[in-house]
């Protein structure tokens, strides 16, 4: 038998591989220690690649820090889709209701928490972490509105300005989440409170 022939990486490849690898690092050490207790050479350990090369793929440790926190939105944005399609549900405000259940139970991770919710905003400025989180998740959120006017389920208005709304309330009841001794008492408090603002847009 002939041995297979070996596939060669392209550079291409190795550098997105390490890429990969610096964010992935990154995502795990930011979540648990935060963004400025996080050095550069333990980010590099962490990825199993030199110093040099974290340098070669980021300017700094903020710049890998903004491609963390686009990874993180992106998979909170995803998570919340996967949920309302696996629900199955027809009607576009379930769907709203899911998503805004779901994100309260995904906001307590260490990575949403420390990542996304906490040192996003302050590490990055406002007005870069606001860009990132309505890169991913502001068009689910407009979707699922559009959808619901369509559906005569809830009423016409301007969708965009509806989700900035609507995407303002689910932050803030994240926070009072994460921030209270008692997650689950929380957690149902905000859902009631976030139930009665959606209950107030439908048709």
């Amino acid at each position: 038998m002939s041995a297979q022939p070996r596939v060669r990486r392209t550079q291409a490849d190795r550098s997105a591989a390490t890429r990969e690898a610096l964010v992935a690092a990154g995502r795990r050490l930011f979540a648990v220690q935060g963004f400025a207790d996080v050095s550069t050479d333990a980010i590099a350990a962490e990825a199993g690649v030199t110093r040099g090369a974290l340098y070669h793929q980021f300017a700094d440790k903020l710049a890998l820090f903004d491609a963390v926190v686009d990874a993180v939105e992106a998979d909170v944005a995803a998570r919340l889709a996967e949920h309302v399609a696996a629900a199955g549900t027809t009607d576009p405000v379930e769907g709203i209701r899911l998503a805004v259940r779901v994100w309260l139970e995904i906001c307590v991770e260490p990575e949403s928490h420390r990542i996304a919710l906490l040192d996003g905003p302050s590490v990055l400025g406002w007005a870069r972490w606001r860009e990132l989180c309505q890169l991913h998740v502001f068009g689910l959120a407009e979707a699922l509105l559009a959808r619901g006017m369509a559906a005569g389920r809830i009423r016409r208005q301007p969708a965009r300005p509806l989700a900035h709304i609507l995407m303002g309330a689910s932050d803030e009841a994240a926070l009072y989440v994460v921030e209270a001794a008692d997650h689950a008492r929380a957690r149902a408090e905000m859902i009631e409170v976030i139930d009665q603002l959606i209950e107030g847009i439908t048709a």
